[in-house]
């Protein structure tokens, strides 16, 4: 039997296969859950569906988490598919390069508003409509990032976002709390992902981080999914609004250097 047999789970921005959260959904269809997925626009269709349907979803819909009428028609879809859910992932995030290629001090209004309504917001949208579909409790489930809490060469506004976002996860935990529904992130390490990889400097980042981290290892989606069986099952029954790190432990360290260029 797998861990999630019976189980149904619905995930909220999939892009591509090196996805942060393909990952997750295929670790959760190998542990027996039912797939439902959303994809923010029709261009990305193309690459969504054909994963989709790899893992038997029953349910795949166009989702634009800004558009509040949007999110109600994926739910009320979500509803009929399914019945109830038991797993939410939220993994949408979203900035303009603009923003992330110069100075922090130099973001836009417009631009500091988007980020925050994609990559925070959206996640109190979709829990204040998952809830009514979790009567017997769930699990909700985000994607921040170590830019929340210190400063990364290129993140600026999105760190901000994710500051936000993790902020939400603990006002949610405790809303929804009583209901039974935990609310928690994963913090991964530099992973490869398409839009990760768009960022100025990643590549030399992701080489330096398998060099300095404890574990002097990468961080790849698997890694990233075993941790999510664990936060959306009954293992983690009693965990909620928590930060929980997938980064080689990258995140406990003050200063790094190569290894190459310590004395030992």
């Amino acid at each position: 039997m797998g861990l999630f047999d019976g189980k149904t789970a619905l995930i909220v921005g999939v892009a591509n296969k090196s996805s942060i959260a393909w990952g997750i959904a295929e670790a959760l269809h190998d542990e027996g859950a039912r797939l439902g997925f959303s994809y923010a626009h029709g261009g990305l269709e193309r690459r969504v569906r054909p994963l989709a349907e790899s893992v038997g979803a029953e349910l795949i819909e166009e989702c634009d988490a800004t558009d509040d009428a949007a999110i109600e028609r994926l739910f009320e879809k979500a509803g009929q598919a399914f019945g109830s859910l038991d797993v939410l992932v939220h993994a949408i995030a979203f900035a303009d390069r603009q923003d992330l290629v110069g100075r922090f001090v130099d973001t836009s209004r417009e631009g500091f508003t988007n980020a925050l309504d994609v990559s925070a917001y959206s996640l109190v949208a979709l829990a204040r409509r998952a809830a009514p579909l979790m009567p017997a409790g769930g699990a909700i489930l985000t994607l921040t990032a170590y830019g929340s809490v210190a400063v990364l060469p290129h993140y600026n506004v999105m760190g901000v976002a994710k500051a936000a976002l993790e902020a939400c996860v603990r006002y949610l935990a405790d809303d929804l709390g009583p209901d039974g529904i935990r609310v928690n992130a994963l913090s991964p390490g530099a992973v490869k992902t398409l839009a990760a990889t768009g960022v100025p400097g990643f590549r030399e980042a992701y080489r330096y981080n398998e060099k300095v981290t404890p574990l002097r290892t990468a961080v790849t989606q698997a890694d990233v999914g075993r941790a999510a069986l664990w936060l959306c099952s009954d293992w983690a029954r009693a965990v909620t609004g928590e930060i929980v790190y997938v980064d080689a432990g990258y995140h406990i360290l003050g200063a790094t250097l190569p290894a190459d260029e310590t004395d030992g």
